[in-house]
């Protein structure tokens, strides 16, 4: 996995980027942390941990954050994968076998059989149907879970596309507008399987050291910053 690059947009993520660090230590990928120059107090809670990039982000948003992530790149292939612990590294290998073939290969939490989210509340899943649907009618995709940023590719490719920020920070969707553009391959294969507790890294906060309360109010934030980043500019 040396010659792919791990982008993590981070944004006050004190708590759980450590842990998710923790959990990254045993891939032998580059993992580059993308995050505002603001954020002391989560840069202080990893500033010490050894083989990580740091990039400061220019602008703010996580759409920025991608783009800032995908022009520092050097390595052949690179992947978006959330701070928040939401997406499991353990299907990095398979991905990476994927794409020397393909130019992407997205992530699906509907994929059937047995397709489905247990984040997901009414309104999650309804915006989540009718974000998929237009996506897929209007950019000629057919892809199950267009809101799911777990995306690994080529970086040529990646850069190829010249996406704006305002496409990423609307939909979550980086590819979506290029691929209408591009003659790239796509491979989609299901991560995240119902009741796969641990690939969900977020689930296990009180687990991993946190108090009850503490688990409890993280929780809460992350569905409240999930819910911006999906549905509000």
């Amino acid at each position: 996995m040396k010659n792919l690059t791990l982008i993590i947009p981070t944004k006050k993520e004190v708590e759980s980027l450590p842990i998710f660090l923790k959990e990254l230590k045993n891939y032998k990928c580059k993992k580059m942390i993308v995050m505002k120059k603001e954020d002391i107090a989560t840069f202080d809670k990893i500033k010490k941990i050894k083989n990580i990039q740091i990039v400061k982000q220019k602008r703010n948003g996580y759409g920025n954050a991608l783009i800032e992530g995908i022009k520092a790149t050097k390595t052949k292939y690179c992947c978006i994968i959330n701070a928040d612990g939401s997406m499991n590294p353990k299907y990095l290998k398979r991905m990476l076998t994927l794409c020397e073939k393909k130019d992407l290969v997205f992530t699906s939490r509907y994929q059937k059989p047995g397709g489905g989210s247990e984040d997901d509340d009414v309104v999650t899943s309804i915006g989540n149907f009718f974000f998929t649907f237009f996506g897929n009618f209007f950019f000629k995709l057919n892809i199950s879970d267009i809101l799911f940023t777990y995306i690994l590719g080529k970086t040529k490719s990646f850069k190829k596309m010249k996406v704006n920020e305002g496409t990423i920070r609307k939909v979550n969707l980086l590819i979506s507008h290029a691929i209408k553009k591009l003659p790239l391959n796509i491979s989609i294969i299901e991560v995240v399987k119902p009741h796969d507790k641990h690939s969900n890294p977020k689930h296990d906060f009180h687990r991993q050291g946190m108090s009850k309360s503490k688990s409890k109010r993280r929780l809460m934030m992350i569905e409240k910053r999930k819910y911006k980043r999906r549905f509000c500019k």
